[in-house]
């Protein structure tokens, strides 16, 4: 038999349907209740799909676009094209109308599935935009059984639709499987697009399944484990977790009910594998941090004292020292009154395999999780090189790393410093773009990263974007995102962005809910965001938190004033990517006059608003901000000391 990289995601399919005819591949939840779908309905929903999408003109060699959530009719319409030779190009389902017009002209994609109502209100909004106006098809008819345009359907219609077309052609469809080749386009993944539209990377099934295989045998995957699958499947992440592990090692995939049941589905699944950006790995901190702040004297007590014993057992294996019959003991006591609780309320008991990615989590974060009994492991990558290229092994992983190469993947570090890698995982070149290809990789198949970073025993250590990376006034060089990371640590920071070379200033954003928590314990009153970002108190606790932050940075690189931002980064204006990503060259022009403030040590800064209403019309409003000094700060004697769950560094 072929090996895995040498096959193609339909092949797989059917593979799995062999083997496992009756187990669950999928199961999505609807109404509170969990429906499944087993490996031959799968494929027999995927067999009517791609009967349906060539009955509306989809040919070998194009594109199919899906913007929407991920549901089961994601999965099945990729898996339907790429069936019939085709690909599919994935829409951040929160992309506003200029990112839906260039990616739909990018790709030509002639047919367009949509989620529901929303998203087929921005395709109808931009269709004339178009040169190609494609037939959308959408899988949630709540609210659109007045739309009656004649290139509209229902997706149980187009499945109807492919039965139907197929009938008299029944050999067709293993005739495309068959003639499928494992170089094929098999995903066009769209890039983070930090600093313009994002390009669209060409992603074989090689490519794909390659990395899959190389990850699946250092981290035994099966059929037996499970997956949650929340985060946009536009994302080369899920794509690399779902799609390609899911069809390689036959994972069953859950689809939550919504965003707002997220976490208890996740606590009814209990899945074995998971893979996150750094986002909600500091979400999951924030919450225990709350919770554990809002406990009472004995919980907290207990919560330090086990966590505690998990934090020194962690440092012990992670650096390949055995725990002994003592510590063994003391960690078994550890996890029952301590640190299973924790993990249960956070839906991660039965995890395995925990994978970071996409932008660096800090190393307090990291320990965390690891002290509490969660192989959280960092991944390095790029779209790219489909998401993963170094990664860290169990009981090898280094907070301050993201490990060492992938086996098949050459890592090398250029005379500049930035990072190069090369293996049969590197993308095909960007679509309708030979110019910005050429300057993705070479010749001789060697990507450029855009990233530095240097060699350390083996490991990888990233410092940030090589146009990010700044020097110190003594000299030395620091990467913003590692001192952002360590604001970051704190529960009531969303967002930072640092700023200076000369000194240190920052623009941070508050979290919302754990910092209207702590107002609320402490009856400050508010009504916006806005008023609670201003309130002195706010103030005064965000000061002791990057204050915090600071102790743990040289002296060079400490953060010397600051100013909390009186609204969140927002993907919709451009400041942070879909995948939370600070787009910084924005945030320079947008907060410019907040920036020279800082650097000049005003005392406030008055920035102009413009808050546009659901009908169109805007109105201007002044927002003064307070700059918070930390030069010469002390923190009042009353202070909390450092939590129980930071780091020692």
């Amino acid at each position: 038999m072929n090996a895995p990289y040498e096959t193609t995601f339909p092949r797989l399919l059917d593979k799995q349907v062999a083997a496992n005819p009756t187990r669950i591949a999928m199961q999505e939840k609807r109404y509170g209740i969990w429906l499944p779908i087993t490996w031959e309905q799968y494929a027999d929903q995927v067999r009517a799909t791609a009967h349906g999408l060539a009955s509306l003109g989809v040919r070998r060699g194009d594109i199919v676009a899906v913007l929407g959530d991920n549901r089961p009719e994601w999965i099945v319409t990729e898996l339907a094209a790429q069936s019939i030779g085709a690909a599919v190009v994935g829409i951040y389902p929160t992309s506003l109308d200029d990112e839906i017009v260039h990616i739909l002209q990018m790709s030509s994609a002639d047919v367009v599935v949509a989620e529901d109502q929303e998203q087929v209100d921005k395709l109808i909004k931009v269709r004339d935009q178009l040169d190609r106006q494609p037939t959308v098809v959408y899988y949630d008819p709540h609210g659109l059984e007045t739309y009656h345009h004649d290139w509209l359907m229902e997706f149980v219609d187009l499945e109807r639709r492919g039965r139907a077309w197929g009938q008299d052609k029944p050999s067709w469809y293993d005739e495309q499987v068959a003639a499928g080749h494992h170089d094929d386009v098999a995903v066009v993944c769209t890039t983070s697009g930090t600093t313009s539209l994002p390009k669209l990377a060409r992603l074989s099934h090689a490519n794909l399944l390659t990395m899959a295989t190389h990850l699946t045998e250092l981290d035994v995957l099966g059929p037996k484990d499970r997956f949650v699958s929340f985060l946009p499947l536009a994302w080369i992440g899920e794509q690399m977790t779902a799609v390609a592990c899911g069809l390689l090692r036959g994972l069953t995939l859950s689809f939550p009910e919504s965003a707002e049941t997220q976490r208890l589905d996740l606590r009814e699944i209990g899945p074995s594998v998971m893979f996150s950006p750094p986002r909600i790995w500091e979400s999951m901190l924030s919450d225990v941090q709350v919770r554990i702040d809002e406990a009472g004297w004995l919980k907290r007590k207990v919560f330090g004292l086990g966590y505690g014993i998990g934090d020194r057992m962690a440092e012990r294996r992670v650096n390949g020292k055995s725990s002994g019959v003592l510590g063994a003991l003391l960690l078994f006591i550890a996890n029952v009154i301590a640190l299973r609780p924790v993990r249960d309320q956070l839906g991660l008991t039965r995890i395995r395999y925990a994978y970071t990615g996409g932008a660096p989590l800090s190393p307090d974060v990291f320990r965390f999780f690891h002290a509490i009994g969660v192989n959280l492991k960092q991944i390095y990558g790029q779209t790219e090189i489909c998401g993963i290229a170094v990664l860290h092994h169990n009981d090898d992983v280094r907070f301050h790393t993201v490990g060492v190469p992938l086996a098949g993947t050459e890592l090398r570090i250029a005379d500049d410093g930035e990072i190069l890698l090369r293996s049969p995982s590197v993308f095909g070149g960007y679509l309708n773009n030979e110019a910005a290809t050429a300057e993705a990789k070479t010749d001789d198949g060697w990507l450029h990263t855009g990233d530095a970073g240097y060699l350390e025993d083996g490991h990888l250590v990233v410092i940030d974007r090589a146009k990010d990376v700044q020097t110190a006034p003594d000299g030395s060089l620091f990467s913003a995102a590692f001192i952002e990371n360590k604001i970051k640590f704190s529960p009531y920071v969303e967002e930072a962005v640092i700023f200076g070379r000369d000194e240190i200033t920052a623009m941070v954003v508050i979290d919302p809910g754990t910092t209207g928590s702590w107002a609320e314990q402490n009856r400050i009153g508010y009504t916006t965001y806005t008023d609670l970002a201003a309130n002195p108190a706010v103030g005064e606790l965000l000061r002791a938190e990057v204050h915090r932050a600071n102790q743990d940075l040289p002296e060079a690189i400490r953060v010397r004033r600051f100013a909390l931002l009186f609204k969140q980064l927002d993907p919709d204006d451009d400041e942070i990517t879909r995948t939370r990503k600070v787009r910084r060259s924005v945030i320079d022009e947008r907060y410019a006059e907040l920036i020279a403030a800082l650097e000049r040590g005003d005392e406030v800064v008055t920035l102009t608003n413009t808050v546009t209403y659901q009908d169109g019309t805007s109105v201007e409003r002044e927002v003064t901000m307070p700059v918070h000094d930390l030069t010469s700060y002390q923190p009042p004697a009353n202070a909390k000391p450092r939590p129980v769950w930071s780091s020692r560094a």
